[in-house]
């Protein structure tokens, strides 16, 4: 056996949809299996079966004995292909609206009290996986589609290391499943600016603002410089994608137009997707 994903992460953030991408990818794909019977499942379907890609969902649901024991269950699996754990995450908020309209019972709501709780515990729960976690993937503002393309790109469907650009506003969060954050906050805001307010970085007026900034250039050069010289080493490294986040306070502004400049500057030589998170936040 080649390559065998365990799939899993938070409650409603997605594992059941993630295993219908990978199925249609040509995984062999289980769910809800409990994470002591994994070694005996793969070590089966290995001597018994021609297959070359299995994936395996796990959910809270195990035990916490089996949960604190995943250290040993991912060696015992490393017996018969590489591993890979994509691990799944939503903010609280989003959490508990899916929960909400799909009226479906949180895994945890036999033990604990508010669905606020179960969501906690299960974080903590879960900790022994995350800590083994080689693909992480934040899904709140995700469509089926989106993790689909995000799936694609980081399981190296692509021989070239791919380069994800995402803009964000700290106002809504640090992104999770970011390599490397930088911080736009300190660059003259357009925000401030009332006939700059309705644009984004995209638009020629807020760009013409803030490149007539010194501290915009010299931090776009920072930046640049960074990942010129690093990137290579990345891909070396085998790699398949780096995530980039640059933010600043909402995400229209400062933090797009040092994502788009960083695109055009980067696109010729290495392979770029772009994600501008707050985009629908946009005024």
């Amino acid at each position: 056996m080649k390559r065998i994903l365990i799939v899993t992460g938070q409650s409603g953030s997605g594992k059941s949809s993630a295993l219908q991408v990978l199925e249609d990818l040509g995984y062999y794909c289980i769910d809800n299996l409990p994470l002591a019977l994994l070694p005996e499942i793969v070590a089966k379907l290995d001597s018994e079966n021609n297959l070359e890609q299995l994936a395996l969902g796990v959910d809270v649901r195990s035990t916490r004995a089996d949960l604190q024991e995943f250290d040993l269950v991912f060696e015992q699996l490393q017996k018969h292909g590489s591993v890979d754990v994509i691990f799944l995450t939503t903010q609280d908020q989003q959490l508990i609206a899916r929960f909400s309209s799909s009226r479906r019972p949180h895994p945890l709501s036999n033990r604990f009290n508010s669905l606020t709780e179960c969501i906690e515990q299960e974080k903590t729960l879960l900790i022994p996986i995350q800590f083994r976690a080689t693909i992480q993937i934040d899904t709140t503002d995700k469509s089926v589609h989106d993790l689909k393309h995000m799936l694609l790109s980081r399981l190296g469907q692509t021989d070239n290391l791919i380069v994800i650009l995402q803009s964000f506003g700290y106002k809504h969060g640090i992104p999770l499943d970011a390599d490397y954050v930088f911080d736009m906050r300190h660059l003259p805001n357009p925000h401030w600016e009332l006939e700059l307010r309705k644009y984004s970085g995209l638009d020629e007026p807020v760009q013409k603002f803030l490149e007539s900034s010194s501290q915009t250039t010299e931090m776009f050069q920072d930046v640049y410089k960074f990942l010129e010289k690093w990137l290579p080493a990345f891909a070396e490294g085998h790699r398949h994608y780096i995530t980039i986040s640059i933010g600043c306070t909402g995400g229209q502004h400062r933090s797009v137009y040092i994502v788009d400049r960083l695109k055009k500057a980067l696109e010729a030589k290495w392979s770029i997707q772009v994600l501008h998170r707050e985009m629908k936040h946009w005024s």
